[in-house]
């Protein structure tokens, strides 16, 4: 299985922001859409975004909608997620994961459908 490794976790203060990437192994990275999801602490894992294959369709959850943004480099097998005016409730280990498919799916916010994943990276906001 592909080796996928997240990157840019930190602790900032509210209003502040933060760049994190994943990089994988896997060579068919272009035909894979890909997520990113967060687990908070005593919480339920959350999808808050998801990128096409191609990169020219996400998705966000409501919670972080204007605030994020996904983007991917294929010829880098790397995706990022700009996070901006970060909240505490933004406080979370953060995960990118490959999705089955090139496009997101309407329940791609599960990750139910999603084959392979990271080991997750801390972000910490203060007040």
């Amino acid at each position: 299985q592909a080796q996928m490794m997240e990157s840019g976790g930190g602790q900032v203060q509210t209003g502040g922001s933060l760049r994190l990437s994943c990089t994988t192994t896997d060579s068919a990275f272009d035909s894979h859409s890909m997520g990113w999801f967060r687990q908070p602490p005593g919480l339920e894992r959350e999808g808050i975004a998801c990128i096409s294959a191609a990169g020219r369709t996400t998705y966000y959850a409501d919670s972080v909608k204007g605030r994020f943004t996904i983007s991917r480099e294929n010829g880098n097998n790397t995706i990022f997620l700009q996070m901006n005016a970060l909240k505490p409730e933004d406080t979370a280990m953060y995960y990118c994961a490959t999705g089955p498919l090139n496009y997101c799916g309407l329940s791609w916010s599960s990750g139910r459908s999603f084959i392979n994943w990271g080991q997750g990276t801390q972000v910490t906001v203060s007040s």
